[in-house]
């Protein structure tokens, strides 16, 4: 049976607050503050059932950067970039569990929304995140412990991969909200309220295409919200969804989500390059060369030697990686992209797959050395898509043939 990748359907299954926001007493209420940037970080494990029956375990990571970009009548406007990655853990096909540690990149969307203080979004159809909008939605009042609400909301999914629908497919549900108290994350304590909806749907037939005949499923979250920080700090959740599709095969996903919210701290990116350029002259580190880039500061290892067709380094590799790892663990708070390229030889499928798994072995070094965890680290393969030189010589190949290592600023 063919396996259906679709991981990022719940990559972000309840982007509750992407913006600035600050409780008083009782009264809950979103409000902007311009220049205001926020990083959400996120990590699903999902398990994915085919006609009942477990097809593989995934864990999905998101890494959300938000900028308040303006205010405009009452209603903060963001611009987001929302990054999902995802490592398989365990394959029933294959019947073992992935050896994989680094998770690989799969895919980026960038938003731009506007939401007024009680919740309420307002965004163009053509984007595809947030995937839960309008959520949460307060009441316009003060709230007392044990008080429930209601509200509208709904979800948007990229079917574009997995069913070749290739617009934003939306969800509607209806959202039960409970104002609970004190609840304890990670030893401090919240004021909270849970969150639950279910859906049920009978979606229209789409000619021509593969798409779902009826969805259901339930989702559960408890948020934690920071007064001091004027944001919720945290929040878990629990979803199960099954898409009944037009091929008469079941497809469920069951799961469990966390998610943490952090101000971002700006990177004072002249100062980091003339560190980093500093100790690697130290060390006599050649042919590394380090620049900013929108991402933040790229550590670009050129003419990293590997045995060809391979993703095994040449004997003395590690040593320059040492060095580079030393230079990493001197911005513990920043997660890291490692990302392969390669020259100009051969198709593009292989060059793609080849870049990712040389970026995968640089990576699994880097975590053997416990440089980042796994769940701070994406791993990319570009294949030959970004040369920095020309491809007509060897030596130009030689630059291309690299592994960069960006320290991430958002």
């Amino acid at each position: 049976m063919k396996k259906v990748k679709l991981f990022s359907i719940f990559s972000f299954f309840i982007i509750l607050s992407l913006i600035p926001v600050k409780a008083q007493g009782d009264i809950f209420e979103f409000k902007h503050e311009k220049g205001s940037r926020y990083r959400i970080l996120s990590v699903v494990d999902q398990a994915v059932y085919i006609n009942g029956v477990l097809s593989h375990r995934a864990e999905i990571l998101n890494r959300i950067a938000v900028d308040v970009t303006d205010l405009q009548d009452g209603k903060g406007v963001h611009k987001a970039v929302f990054q999902t990655s995802e490592r398989i853990i365990f394959d029933s096909q294959l019947r073992q569990q992935s050896a994989v540690a680094g998770f690989q990149w799969s895919r980026e969307y960038e938003s731009v929304f506007a939401r007024d203080k009680l919740g309420r979004l307002t965004i163009d159809p053509q984007y595809y995140m947030p995937v839960v909008r309008n959520v949460p939605v307060f009441p316009d009042k003060d709230l007392k412990v044990g008080e429930t609400w209601r509200a509208e909301g709904h979800e948007v999914h990229d079917f574009r991969d997995a069913f070749g629908i290739p617009e934003p497919y939306q969800i509607p549900f209806i959202a039960n909200y409970e104002y609970i108290g004190e609840r304890e994350w990670k030893g401090k304590s919240y004021p909270s309220f849970s969150i639950s909806y279910r859906i049920a749907s009978r979606p229209p037939a789409v000619r021509g295409r593969l798409y779902p005949t009826r969805i259901y499923g339930e989702f559960n979250q408890l948020v934690y919200w920071d007064h001091s920080l004027g944001q919720p700090a945290a929040y878990e959740e629990t979803f199960r969804i099954t898409f009944e599709m037009s091929d008469r095969i079941t497809r469920e996903f069951r799961g469990l989500a966390n998610a943490e919210f952090i101000e971002s701290e700006n990177m004072n990116k002249e100062n980091i390059i003339a560190e980093i350029t500093e100790e690697l002259k130290r060390h006599d580190i050649t042919d590394v060369n380090v620049r900013a880039v929108e991402e933040g500061i790229s550590i670009s290892l050129e003419n990293i030697q590997f045995y060809a067709d391979s993703d095994r380094m040449l004997p003395g590799e590690h040593v320059k990686l040492n060095r580079i790892a030393g230079i990493l663990m001197r911005y513990p708070s920043r997660d890291i992209q490692v990302s392969g390229h390669a020259a100009l030889a051969g198709s593009r499928e292989y060059l793609l797959n080849l870049s990712w798994t040389r970026a995968r072995a640089v990576a699994d070094y880097l975590l053997s050395r416990n440089v980042r965890t796994a769940d701070r680290m994406v791993i990319r393969g570009y294949g030959a898509d970004r040369p920095i030189a020309d491809n007509s010589t060897e030596a130009g190949m030689s630059r291309n043939r690299r592994v960069e290592i960006t320290i991430l600023e958002n």
